[in-house]
């Protein structure tokens, strides 16, 4: 044992160095599924003995190995049970006992084993918990109480729903009384200890932790006993929002302290009781509104207060809200001091916000502009004027007017000493100026009573004309992003204008400055009016050269692949000017497709920021889409080399948008025969360990797919339908990728002969039946009903209805019947894309005029399939409940490098028409060949019409026949 947790801990400790990580982190793969490797990251982390560095490590290590392992999508133990069982009973004592920065991950790794554990599988943990709080021990319960918020912090977000309040009481009943008391305790020796320095900063981590659980508690519904005790317990929150004590005063400027963190939790529950339980909570109201003004007017600038500002103005913000509480703000005399006593100290610019412009510039961008500002003061303050303005829209704008009027005047006393006056008087603008904004349009509403394209003729225009050294760099981005802010209420003319002067700052030397350029160069191209885009390539054209050029200019001077991928926002901008200059003959092409490669090149030595590698693959598909289908062969020249590199170094980050852009390779010359280079890649491509990634799955399926178009015989004649089918089976196992096997089950139907499938078909019903039977999700059911129609509908090889009804057979005779009355009817309405219908309605077409099988031992089911038909026709979709059933795809906005598949937007393949024979006009189409199936089998089909369905139908279909 000791020379397992030896090897293990040196392995850890490895994979801490850049250079032999990918190799130690295989061998900590490898042995991942031995019994008792959990426990043993376990000891290493609990082992005084090792280094901090290892032990961290196998923290992070253990918190993933959980993340990855604990449970499969049907909420089954991945582990041994044993290793299950010993984890539960060891985490929570080493968690309570861990320094901090392990608590983190540990907690983190309770988390995740809540989720799917807590409470029926983990019933015990509750009063395992209490039974380790103490009357006097800071240090135990403050990790009692991280486990606690570890697991209740999973409520905040959640829909409510019976499971989960079961939940939420089996907590109540067992958690809320211990934790009052020790509420009441920590408060009695707080009081004893404010002259204990030491003693006092653990009673206020506890107290923390209290004030975290009370949202916890109550954020989905009034806990009881809070109700019972609410004014002991608001007596308690009221004392500690006005508490102060020197001993806990930090001298860091920056980072918050443990008064701050404490006030701002409870500014944080306040708000939740205003907005959610204001009925009980009405009458104490103003007492703290009172006290949050007072802190708010008293507390300094430094940044270590902004958390408990911005939560202190979101609790008022929230105040604001109710009509009859903010009657309290409705008279100038106190908007004039809610204006200058709050909104002016917290909206201007301070030392530490030039410091960051300078010092941290994409830190002071994403702060500014990404909404990560929630918690800024400027955000905060904004929030809280607009929500004003929302109840006294006259008097607000009528006092903030004064202020900026004034703001202004100063800066025009002396532009160059009073700059600072001109961006706060911007900044008050915008905030009553913006009424609704959205991140594609900007504003998309304003304030009627005051003219933006007139103030911004006043007072901006002019710093956008300007030289750069005659602007101050702050008030040069203020004017750029004045446009960004308000380019929704602007002409296209006026924002055309901007362009030359937009694309002459980024040749600024200020970071701040081409960043923001970049921002708003980009958000005016992705412009649409009525859904189409408001610029086009010819808009473009004047610019693109210079845009280009200068964009990669400033990504290149980043030195190391970090730096060089450091600015999101300049890729970006590339990435929106190819799509839409859609230039597939210029001579930007070759400069651009060079630019591009080298900085592959260069990044894929240590892939760091995933949204820069988002927009640069984006940036190559858009190349891809619009010159491939002219010039497809010098651009599978100039890719290869700098795609292989990638899949031969196995650049885990990159590999999946990769396979995205081969395909689209070569999707765009699809009637070329298959180059030699894509049927080398064939064999690699089916190697199952390249399927355990599941980020990896949606885009190797989409490339399988676009080779199979174009070397179907290559499969066939080297034997290898038999590994795509093995990989179909692993994929249709788990609800995650079952999608992607229908993908590549009919696409093998498609494009291989029916012979070479023939010796497959039993095996392949027979994996469909039971999933089906076993664990039938809504998306399996229907791509299972679609690919049903699908081979019912086609005509080629002896496909048709009768295959389908007797390849389902050959799994057990006589199952059709169940499945298609069971399955198949019943879900046919449930198809949602128009071309999944289309395909149903061509299926059940022909199911009912031309199929012998129907027409003998299966005939009852006939009129259902008549019924079905209509209904598909005749009425609109049933709504899905289960949502888009894509389940692997990011959001681009919380890319990440993990498990997670990423579509490239510019690689989107266009659905095809598997039918395109088949007019739109489908009930035309449908009756007349029932027509055809009647005339072709001696009149049967108008027999059945006759004797077997009710008169409306009969109406109906006779109308399609006609």
């Amino acid at each position: 044992m000791a020379a397992n947790i030896q090897s293990l801990a040196q392995l850890l400790d490895t994979s801490l160095i850049p250079q032999q990580n990918k190799q130690a982190e295989q061998s900590l793969r490898a042995s991942e599924t031995t019994q008792g490797f959990p426990l043993l990251l376990l000891q290493i982390v609990a082992s005084d003995t090792s280094g901090s560095d290892t032990r961290l490590a196998a923290a992070l290590y253990f918190k993933n190995l959980i993340g990855r392992n604990w449970t499969d999508e049907e909420g089954r133990y991945k582990m041994a049970e044993s290793d299950v069982a010993a984890v539960k009973q060891e985490i929570v004592g080493l968690m309570i006992t861990a320094p901090p920065g392990l608590q983190v991950q540990l907690g983190e790794a309770i988390s995740i084993i809540a989720e799917s554990d807590f409470w029926e599988r983990w019933d015990t943990l509750i009063d395992d918990l209490v039974s380790r709080l103490t009357p006097d021990n800071p240090q135990v319960n403050n990790g009692v109480l991280q486990v606690a918020h570890a697991i209740f912090k999973r409520w905040r977000p959640l829909f409510r729903s019976d499971s989960l309040f079961n939940e939420i009481n089996h907590v109540l009943t067992k958690f809320t009384e211990p934790l009052l008391k020790l509420f009441e305790s920590t408060d009695v020796l707080i009081a004893q200890s404010e002259n204990n320095k030491p003693a006092l900063q653990g009673l206020y981590q506890t107290l923390n932790l209290i004030v975290k659980i009370s949202f916890d508690l109550n954020c989905q519904d009034l806990a009881p006993v809070f109700e019972e005790n609410l004014s002991t317990i608001m007596g308690l929150f009221h004392k500690y929002l006005t508490y102060s004590n020197p001993l806990l005063v930090t001298d860091d400027d920056d980072e918050a302290g443990p008064l701050e963190r404490v006030k701002a939790g409870i500014c944080e529950f306040l708000q939740l009781f205003t907005h959610k339980y204001e009925d009980v909570f009405d009458d104490m109201l103003q007492n703290f509104v009172n006290s949050t003004w007072m802190l708010l007017t008293t507390t300094g600038l430094e940044p270590k207060y902004d958390i408990l500002v911005s939560k202190a103005l979101q609790f008022l913000t929230s105040v604001a809200r109710s009509s009859r509480h903010a009657q309290n703000f409705s008279s100038t005399q106190v908007l004039e001091q809610v204006v200058e006593k709050i909104i002016l100290p917290n909206m201007t610019l301070r030392s530490s916000d030039e410091e960051l412009f300078e010092d941290d510039p994409i830190e002071f961008i994403r702060r500014d502009l990404e909404g990560s500002d929630s918690d800024t003061r400027r955000r905060a303050a904004t929030d809280f004027l607009r929500q004003l303005l929302e109840q006294f829209d006259q008097s607000v704008t009528q006092v903030v007017w004064k202020y900026i009027t004034h703001y202004l005047q100063d800066y025009s006393k002396d532009p160059k000493a009073n700059w600072r006056s001109k961006d706060t008087a911007l900044y008050l603008f915008s905030s009553i100026a913006a009424k609704g904004s959205t991140e594609r349009k900007g504003v998309v509403h304003t304030n009627l009573l005051v003219d933006v394209v007139e103030f911004f003729q006043n007072n901006v225009a002019a710093d956008l004309v300007a030289p750069f050294e005659e602007v101050q760099p702050i008030l040069k981005v203020d004017a750029i992003k004045y446009l960004y802010t308000f380019r929704s209420q602007l002409t296209k003319a006026q924002l055309s204008d901007a362009f030359p002067l937009l694309a002459k700052h980024l040749a600024s030397p200020n970071y701040v400055v081409y960043t923001y350029t970049a921002i708003t160069v980009e958000r005016l191209l992705a412009m649409t009016s009525d859904g189409q885009p408001v610029f086009h390539p010819e808009d473009l054209r004047p610019y693109s050269k210079d845009l280009l050029q200068h964009l990669f200019r400033l990504v290149e001077q980043g030195r190391t692949p970090e730096k060089i991928q450091e600015n999101e926002f300049l890729m970006r901008c590339v990435m929106r000017c190819l799509i839409v200059a859609k230039d597939a003959s210029g001579p930007l092409v070759e400069f651009v497709l060079g630019k591009l490669i080298a900085i592959t090149g260069e990044i894929q030595k240590n892939p760091s920021n995933p949204r820069f590698i988002h927009y640069h693959f984006e940036a190559l598909g858009a190349i891809i889409r619009f010159v491939a289908p002219y010039q497809p062969e010098s651009l599978e020249n100039a890719l290869h080399d700098p795609f292989m590199s990638i899949l031969g170094q196995d650049i885990t980050e990159f590999i999946p948008y990769v396979f995205q852009l081969l395909a689209l390779l070569l999707e765009s010359n699809p009637s070329a025969p298959l180059p030699q280079r894509y049927k080398d890649l064939i064999t690699p491509l089916l190697n199952p360990t390249l399927w355990e990634s599941r980020g990896n799955v949606p885009a190797l399926v989409r490339l399988l797919q676009a080779i199979m178009a174009r070397g179907a015989d290559h499969f066939v004649q080297n034997n290898q339908i038999s590994p795509i089918l093995g990989i179909f089976q692993k994929l249709v196992s788990s609800k995650l990728t079952e999608v992607h096997a229908f993908d590549l089950l009919e696409a093998s139907f498609i494009y291989f002969p029916l012979a070479s499938l023939q010796p497959f078909l039993k095996d392949i019903f027979i994996i469909l039946l039971t999933r089906l039977n076993g664990s039938k999700t809504e998306a399996l059911a229907q791509r299972f009903v679609r690919l049903f129609y699908f081979l019912a509908s086609r005509d080629k090889d002896g496909c048709g209805p009768d295959f389908v009804i007797r390849a389902i057979d050959a799994v057990q005779p006589g199952i059709f019947g169940q499945l298609y009355t069971a399955v198949v009817i019943p879900d046919t309405q449930k198809l949602q894309k128009p071309i999944d219908r289309k395909i149903a309605a061509i299926g059940l077409t022909k199911f009912m005029a031309f199929s012998d099988e129907i027409a003998g031992q299966y005939h009852k089911t006939w009129p259902n399939s008549v019924m079905a038909l209509l209904k598909l026709l005749e009425i609109p979709p049933v709504p899905s409940q289960e949502g888009d059933v894509d389940l692997v795809d990011a959001d681009i906005d919380d890319l990440s490098f993990g498990s997670t598949y990423t579509r490239l937007n510019t690689c989107k393949k266009r659905v095809p028409d598997l039918f395109p024979e088949v007019p739109s006009d489908l009930k035309k189409w449908c009756g007349a060949r029932i027509k055809e199936g009647n005339a072709a089998n001696g009149g049967r089909v108008d027999g059945w019409i006759k004797a077997e369905l009710p008169d409306e139908a009969k109406r109906m279909l006779r109308n399609y026949m006609q």
